[in-house]
C-alpha cells in the first residue's frame, strides 16, 4: 500500500511533464503558468518535508500519511477540474503539500518496521516502484491525452490519481496500527516543573525558520529569467539556515524537543550519505530534462517519442534497485560506488551518441542504450544509499532524518536543473543543440565525480571506525556486526 501511494505521487509528476503542451492549449496558459505547474509542486513539497517528517515521528506516521494521501487526492480532483491556469497552479501547490506529508512517512515506516536485510529489500522495492512509475508515467500520459484529446486528456492525467488515493485511505484505515494519532508527552519547561505544551514537541519555531530558509533558497532557482532582486534571497536563506541551527541547538536548553537532533550529523554515515544524495540529484536529474529538450526541440521528436527514450532506463532502474536492495547489507558502499561509475559510463556513452549523430548521422535512438546505463546507476545508487545513510539513525528521528535527506534531493534537483539548463541555453547562442547537450552532460559528469569522491570518503570513514573499534577492543572477544562489513 505504501508503495502504491508513492507510485501514485511519482506518476503524478512524470505524467505532468508530458501533459504540459495540452495544458497550454486547454487553459490558454503562458510559459510562466506552465513553469509553475512544475515548480509550485516542487516548492511546497521541499518546504514541508522536514516538518512533516518530524510530525510523523511525534504524533504518528500512519495518521500523517493518511492526511497527506487525502490532501493529494482532493487536490488531484481540483487540478482535474481546473478552469484556468491560476486554479490549476493553486491545486498543484496543495498537491505538493500532500506529497510532502506522504514521503517522509514512507521512509520512517520502513525504518521502523524493517531491520537488517529486510530493510534493504524494502528500500529496494521502493526503488522498484520509483523506476516503474518513471517508465509508465510518460507513456500513460501520452495514452490518456490521445484518448481524451487536448481538452480532456490532460485532466485525466490528474484524475487517474483519485481511485488509487481512495483505496489507499481505506486500506490505511484498516491496516495501520491504532490509534493513528497519539498525543506526545509534554516535556518539562526549562527551569520549572510545569510541563510545556505538547505543541512544542513539534518545534513550530524551527519549522517556520527552516521552511522560510528553503523558500528563500529554492525560489530564485525556480524562476525563469530571475532578476537580481530574487537572487538576493540566497544570502537571506543562508542567514535563516544559521538562525535555524542556532534555534535547534537552543531547544533542549529551553526544555523543548528540536525538530532535528543535530547530533545525527556527527554520524559520518548519515552526513556522507546525505551529501552523496544531494550531489547525485544535483547532476543526474538534469539528464532527462536535457534529453527531452534535445530530442524534441533539437531533433523534432514528439512528446510521446521523447517518453520512449526513458523506458529501458526506468525498467532497468527498477530491476537494479530490487537487486541491490537484497545485497546492500553484504556489499555496502561498494554498490553505490559501482553505480556512480556506471553513471559516468552512461554519460560518456550518451555524449558519444550525440557526437556520432552530429558528425556521422548515427541514429539518435541509440540514446536508449546509453541511457540504460543511467537507469542501472539510479537503481544502484538511490535505494542502497538510503539504506546505508539511515542505518545508524535513531528510530525516534527516522522520519525527520529521512526528510533531511530528501530535502537535500529537492535542493540539489532545483539548483542542478537551473544551472545546467542555463549553461545549455547559453551554449545554444553560439553552437548547435548537439554541442550544447554535450556541454550539459559534461557538467553533470563533474558533479557525479564529486559524488563519487564523497562515496570513497564514506568508505574510508567506515573502515576507520571499524579499525578504531577493533583497536579499542583488542584482547577482548567482540562480535562482528553486519554494519562493520559495509565498506
Amino acid at each position: 500500500m505504501l508503495l502504491g501511494v508513492i507510485f501514485m505521487s511519482l506518476i503524478g509528476v512524470s505524467i505532468v511533464n508530458v501533459a504540459l503542451p495540452s495544458i497550454q492549449v486547454g487553459l490558454d496558459a503562458d510559459q510562466s503558468d506552465l513553469q509553475w505547474v512544475l515548480s509550485g509542486y516542487a516548492l511546497t513539497f521541499g518546504i514541508i518535508l522536514v516538518a512533516a517528517g518530524r510530525a510523523g515521528d511525534i504524533v504518528g506516521r500512519g495518521g500523517i500519511f493518511l492526511v497527506g494521501v487525502g490532501i493529494f487526492t482532493l487536490s488531484s480532483v481540483a487540478a482535474g477540474f481546473a478552469s484556468d491556469a491560476t486554479w490549476l497552479n493553486a491545486a498543484r501547490f496543495v498537491q505538493g503539500i500532500g506529497s510532502g506529508l506522504i514521503s517522509p512517512q514512507v521512509i520512517g515506516m520502513i525504518q521502523h518496521y524493517f531491520r537488517g536485510e529486510d530493510r534493504g529489500k524494502a528500500f529496494g522495492y521502493l526503488g522498484t516502484a520509483v523506476g516503474v512509475s518513471v517508465a509508465i508515467g510518460p507513456v500513460l500520459g501520452g495514452f490518456l491525452i490521445g484518448v481524451g484529446g487536448p481538452e480532456l486528456g490532460w485532466r485525466l492525467t490528474f484524475l487517474v490519481n483519485v481511485p488509487i488515493g481512495i483505496i489507499a485511505v481505506i486500506l490505511g484505515m484498516r491496516w495501520f496500527p491504532k490509534p493513528l494519532f497519539r498525543r506526545p508527552p509534554a516535556a518539562p519547561a526549562s527551569g520549572t516543573d510545569r510541563p510545556a505544551s505538547w505543541l512544542w514537541s513539534l518545534d513550530p519555531v524551527g519549522s517556520v525558520l527552516l521552511g522560510l530558509a528553503l523558500l528563500a533558497i529554492l525560489y530564485p532557482f525556480m524562476q525563469s529569467n530571475a532578476s537580481a532582486l530574487w537572487w538576493g534571497l540566497l544570502p537571506v536563506g543562508a542567514v535563516l539556515v544559521w538562525l535555524w541551527v542556532r534555534w535547534e541547538q537552543r531547544c533542549p536548553r529551553l526544555g523543548h524537543t528540536p525538530m532535528v537532533d543535530l547530533d545525527i550529523f556527527r554520524t559520518s554515515s548519515f552526513t556522507n550519505g546525505t551529501a552523496i544524495m544531494t550531489l547525485y540529484f544535483t547532476g543526474m536529474t538534469s539528464i532527462w530534462v536535457l534529453v527531452a529538450l534535445y530530442v524534441q526541440d533539437g531533433q523534432g521528436k514528439t512528446a510521446f517519442e521523447s517518453g520512449l527514450f526513458g523506458i529501458p532506463s526506468a525498467l532497468l532502474s527498477a530491476y537494479a534497485a530490487h537487486w541491490s536492495g537484497r545485497r546492500v547489507n553484504h556489499y555496502g558502499r561498494k554498490i553505490v560506488i559501482g553505480g556512480l561509475f556506471l553513471a559516468l559510463f552512461g554519460l560518456a556513452a550518451s555524449i558519444a551518441v550525440v557526437f556520432l549523430h552530429e558528425r556521422f548521422d548515427v541514429s539518435v535512438w541509440w540514446l536508449m542504450l546509453s541511457l540504460a546505463f543511467i537507469g542501472i546507476a539510479q537503481g544502484a545508487v538511490i535505494s542502497p544509499n538510503q539504506t546505508l545513510t539511515l542505518a545508524e539513525v535513531p528510530l525516534e528521528y527516522a522520519g525527520s532524518s529521512g526528510a533531511i535527506m530528501q530535502t537535500g534531493q529537492r535542493v540539489g534537483t532545483s539548483v542542478g536543473i537551473a544551472v545546467i539548463t542555463a549553461a545549455v541555453f547559453a551554449s545554444l547562442a553560439r553552437w548547435s543543440w548537439s554541442v550544447a547537450v554535450v556541454i550539459g552532460f559534461s557538467l553533470i559528469s563533474l558533479v557525479v565525480l564529486v559524488a563519487l569522491a564523497m562515496a570513497f570518503k564514506d568508505q574510508r570513514d567506515r573502515r576507520r571506525i571499524v579499525a578504531s573499534k577493533a583497536a579499542s577492543d583488542a584482547g577482548e572477544p567482540r562480535p562482528v556486526y553486519i554494519s562493520d562489513t559495509q565498506f
